[in-house]
């Protein structure tokens, strides 16, 4: 059978493959610390699943309009209000499945076949194969700890070409956990600006910051205005919604029925029961509910941090966002991929190895997430130290 061209450029996640090995190993009868995947090991909050049973029992599971329920448009507008001081009309936000659909959205809008995409490496590996899927070109911006795994203007600047068609930005990011403040996206948007481009801000993990305030791009009035910037948000993280697979995209002013065009025929509409839910998401209860767990992944990263390093593991820039942790194994290991095979296999510790997240230094790095409790963390660090890695 006929295989198209993209499937060739496409590459597995590994962290997926990661996953389905230690769901083996669990079934074999092991007892497995992940550490691997970007999901928290909190429930979903309980007024939230109370939503959803209310909306579900009264058997009325329909079609909404493609762009989202308005009511729930209306309640992340007034979110971005009372947050971040940001006014964003509900018009812009185009409720989705999941970040992976905004983002879908957002380069099915702007991207034509051979158009380049200018991506940090390392960063989140669907980027790219998004970009390809769309006969897109991803470029990678190589960034190490000098610049908190950020892009910075002059290396944007330096790096554009003409066929280039935008930049995509994380922030807080996957896999380091870094942040870029409004006035560096603003500082970027410059120069996407002035070369015409387009500027893609992925918010996914907004909230989840540690030490700092989060922040939005959409805090920025210049940026809030901005017709060529597009902001990418979910439930996923920070709402602890990451089996309901829902997410918005802010889009440019006027430019909503563009998306919708695109949206009608992607998907019809995201998921009603996920809406009627995430209605429930900004209620003051919920709120209390997420800022107590964000509080616990504080907690938790300051204790896997001092953990690491007491092994041998090298963290030059401690993350201030998400729930990661990029750490350099070269005074433990040649090989991160190797490496997390034996953890995995002799120590029953699962981490997600760099090849996930570009070509810039992928073998000197794992991603480890602190999305268990504290304890268990600090038995996986038992497990690691048991392996005789010497650092």
């Amino acid at each position: 059978m006929y295989r198209s061209r993209r499937l060739d450029d496409i590459q597995p996640f590994h962290v997926m493959e990661l996953l389905r090995r230690a769901r083996e190993l669990e079934a074999q009868g092991r007892d497995i610390i992940h550490m691997e995947v970007g999901e928290p090991d909190f429930g979903t909050p309980a007024p939230v699943v109370e939503a959803a049973t209310r909306f579900l029992a009264g058997g009325d599971v329909h079609y909404t309009p493609a762009l989202g329920l308005p009511a729930l448009r209306e309640a992340i507008a007034r979110f971005y209000q009372d947050r971040f001081g940001a006014d964003v009309a509900p018009e812009r936000i185009i409720v989705t499945a999941g970040a992976s659909g905004a983002l879908m959205l957002a380069l099915a809008a702007t991207t034509d076949p051979g158009d380049a995409w200018l991506l940090p490496d390392p960063g989140y590996p669907s980027n790219r194969h998004l970009v390809r899927a769309f006969e897109g070109v991803a470029r990678a911006l190589a960034v190490d700890a000098a610049t908190r795994y950020q892009p910075t203007a002059a290396q944007v600047d330096a790096a554009w070409t003409p066929d280039t068609r935008g930049l995509m930005v994380a922030t807080p990011s996957n896999p380091t956990g870094t942040l870029l403040g409004v006035d560096e996206i603003a500082a970027l948007h410059q120069i996407t600006r002035r070369r015409a481009g387009v500027l893609l801000v992925d918010e996914i993990y907004q909230g989840l910051s540690y030490g700092v305030e989060a922040e939005t791009a959409l805090a920025h009035p210049a940026l809030n205005a901005a017709d060529d910037l597009f902001v990418v948000n979910s439930f996923s993280k920070y709402f602890g919604m990451t089996g309901w697979r829902l997410g918005w995209l802010v889009v440019p002013p006027g430019f909503a029925r563009e998306i919708e065009k695109l949206a009608q025929h992607f998907f019809i509409s995201p998921s009603t029961p996920a809406q009627h839910a995430a209605l429930a998401a900004f209620a003051p209860q919920t709120i209390e509910i997420l800022e107590a767990r964000r509080h616990e992944f504080g907690e938790r990263r300051n204790v896997l941090l001092p953990a690491l390093r007491e092994l041998g593991f090298t963290i030059a820039t401690e993350p201030q966002g998400a729930f990661y942790v990029y750490a350099d194994i070269s005074r433990l290991a040649d090989d991160a991929e190797a490496l997390a095979r034996r953890m995995i296999e002799e120590a029953g510790v699962a981490a997600t190895p760099g090849l996930d997240f570009g070509h810039h230094l992928p073998r000197k790095h794992l991603r480890i997430a602190y999305t268990t409790r504290s304890a268990r963390l600090l038995e996986a660090a038992d497990r690691i130290r048991a392996l005789g890695l010497t650092g």
